[in-house]
């Protein structure tokens, strides 16, 4: 048997929730561990194990990818009141994902895995709409209060030298919700700069879209920063290459999206992006056909599935049935981190491996082995068959072993 790829560094690696902490077992042990000497930093963001540390764990996780340069994350649980109850939970703990993007501040870019056997939904696209989610602030990092009684709600902001500047939000007679969200110039400035930098590297064009008529301080400050941005330090390099920067109301954009061919990126902002990568991904075949990396700004990397944590499937398996979950947003997780942990080590032969593990991934599928999800929607031929979750991850292993064998 060959020797073991040696990765220098180690990869920062965040364990999650449910049928993906599962599946991501599965896959190290049969598609890295028997061809890599893999090292890992490990962090346990099971939602057990954050509630049992108040979420330190998850703080931890974060800063050890500043340490490292370079994060894998499986899916996790973001708490809701059900949760708190399944789970026995001592609260609604925040998003993972919403604490290590304020860590690490940066652009999530998602980017449909397209397989030739797989018709987008949407019969205009033909190149993959990459979005660049903005990672930091709105309603993942926000206060809420329940109003119980009547009273008057107001949006409040205190100078550090000067009086209080006060915005009635409403009057309350009966019962409501309130909720307070920010963001800051120099988060947006760093989106805006990131997404620039991403579309000139992949010569795409850049949109961004907000709701600026409505949101006239929040949402418009977005878009003067955007334009500020472009007019100083990007128009030149963007007409030189011959690629657009271009604004639009997010329902004109979406209107546009559903009409255009694709090959753009997509600027959104946190909620926005989040919502619509799982339609681009879903049209595409499947959310679990969806990578996703955050770039922060100082050069920090977090790879990591776009998708959730499975829970139906996930019930399924603890009653002892048989579950067809596709790992392949998975599988590009570690594949994205391999391939830019071995950029910064300069160790070619592991980057290799990730482009070899992408494509056995890809040739299973084409060759018509897929789960249940893809199934639906692959175009029909005699190969097709639906395979269970541990045999998609062995034909993907039975794919790459030929592969490394060839070299």
């Amino acid at each position: 048997m060959k020797a073991k790829i040696k990765v220098q560094t180690p990869l920062v690696e965040l364990d999650g929730d449910e049928m993906t902490r599962i599946m991501w077992q599965m896959v190290k042990e049969i598609l890295l561990r028997p061809y890599l000497d893999l090292p890992v930093e490990y962090y346990d963001l099971s939602i057990q194990h954050r509630d049992e540390t108040n979420d330190q764990v998850t703080r931890n996780a974060a800063e050890a990818i500043k340490r490292y340069g370079v994060g894998v994350k499986c899916a996790t649980i973001t708490a809701n009141e059900d949760r708190v109850r399944e789970y026995q939970l001592k609260e609604a703990w925040k998003s993972p994902n919403a604490t290590i993007r304020a860590t690490l501040d940066g652009t999530v870019f998602r980017k449909p895995i397209l397989v030739r056997n797989i018709r987008p939904a949407v019969s205009s696209w033909k190149k993959p709409i990459i979005v660049g989610r903005h990672a930091y602030g709105d309603v993942y990092n926000n206060s809420e209060i329940r109003v119980d009684v009547p009273g008057t709600a107001e949006l409040v902001f205190t100078p550090l030298n000067g009086n209080p500047i006060r915005r009635k939000i409403h009057d309350f007679s009966a019962p409501g919700i309130i909720q307070g969200i920010h963001n800051t110039d120099e988060s947006i400035s760093s989106f805006a700069r990131s997404c620039f930098a991403f579309a000139l590297d992949q010569k795409i064009d850049l949109w961004f879209s907000t709701k600026d008529t409505i949101s006239k301080i929040y949402d418009a400050r977005f878009r003067e920063i955007f334009a500020e941005e472009y007019e100083h330090s990007w128009k030149e390099a963007f007409e030189k290459e011959n690629i657009e920067y271009f604004f639009t109301l997010i329902d004109d954009a979406v209107a546009r999206i559903m009409k255009s061919e694709g090959g753009i990126l997509w600027a959104l902002k946190n909620y926005d992006g989040d919502v619509l990568s799982d339609m681009i991904a879903s049209a595409n075949g499947s959310l679990a056909m969806m990578t996703s990396v955050l770039v922060s700004p100082q050069g920090y990397f977090e790879y990591e599935a776009a998708h959730g944590t499975v829970q139906k499937h996930y019930y399924k398996h603890l009653r002892g049935e048989e579950t067809s979950s596709n790992s392949t947003a998975l599988i590009f997780a570690w594949s994205g981190g391999l391939r830019k942990r071995a950029e910064f080590d300069s160790t070619p032969d592991v980057a290799l491996f990730a482009e070899m593990l992408e494509a056995a991934t890809l040739e299973t599928i084409e060759a018509g082995i897929m789960t249940g999800d893809l199934l639906l929607v692959a175009d029909p031929t005699p190969a097709n068959r639906k395979v269970n979750t541990l045999g998609f991850i062995e034909a993907i292993a039975a794919n790459l072993e030929k592969k490394l064998n060839s070299l």
